[in-house]
């Protein structure tokens, strides 16, 4: 890790009147949630394509295997806030807003009072069918909704689903209030989700803070591991 950098980064952070941090799964494996698509991820040596077992087809037309998939893989209650969590809580709730694609509540339970769950909630979970909201402990021990015999999913964006259309205007209007940016363990490849950088503020700064480059010009970026990061602000 760069000093210098390191340096530039809180003084820019201490400086910005509004900060937007946007955040992928780099964030929460320190927590012990896997990733998706890097060795060892949810979807390494997955029979299917991603897109096929996560969609809303495989959800009705196939629940059995849905429900296996996201139980086995996917739900983690035990898991606990690191200190990436913890620090742009501490940020977010002085001057900013988080908008993450994790699914993994870590952010609301790290006391995170300002987040957009981009791609919904694996614990917000309720009946397709009666639409009544069920518990992890219900689901957890059958996908079949006991009061009406309905499919019971978790509130996440499944392939072929739209973005929820308050989430993406909270999202859009946190970029454009922001007069600083920073990404964090995210490829930034997933869209609509790496378009919200165009809605940032003309003059906003932008740092990404991530073991791998992202596809993004005129940023500052950091090349390593956020945790050492974070732990250092």
């Amino acid at each position: 890790m760069d000093s210098q950098q390191l340096t530039e980064l809180k003084a820019d952070i201490n400086a910005a009147k509004h900060i937007t941090f946007l955040t992928g799964a780099g964030v929460s494996t320190h927590s012990g949630i896997p990733d998706y698509r890097s060795k060892n991820g949810i979807y390494d040596g997955v029979s299917e394509s991603p897109e096929t077992i996560l969609s809303a087809d495989t959800l009705y037309n196939r629940p059995e295997f849905f429900y296996r998939f996201v139980m086995d893989n996917m739900y983690f209650p035990e898991a606990k806030p690191n200190k990436i969590h913890q620090k742009i809580a501490e940020i977010c709730n002085q001057k900013g807003e988080l908008i993450t694609q994790n699914v993994d509540g870590l952010d609301k339970k790290a006391g995170n009072k300002h987040v957009t769950e981009f791609h919904g909630s694996l614990y917000e979970i309720y009946c397709t069918k009666c639409h009544k909201s069920v518990t992890y402990a219900e689901y957890a021990d059958s996908f079949r909704h006991k009061e009406c015999g309905g499919i019971i999913r978790p509130g996440i964006v499944l392939y072929g689903e739209a973005i929820n259309g308050d989430r993406l205007a909270q999202a859009v209007n946190a970029m454009q209030n922001s007069d600083l940016v920073i990404i964090s363990g995210t490829s930034f490849v997933v869209y609509p989700f790496a378009q919200l950088l165009t809605y940032r503020q003309a003059g906003a700064k932008v740092w990404a803070i991530n073991k791998t480059a992202i596809p993004a010009n005129d940023i500052s970026a950091i090349i390593g591991d956020a945790l050492d990061v974070f732990s250092a602000l």
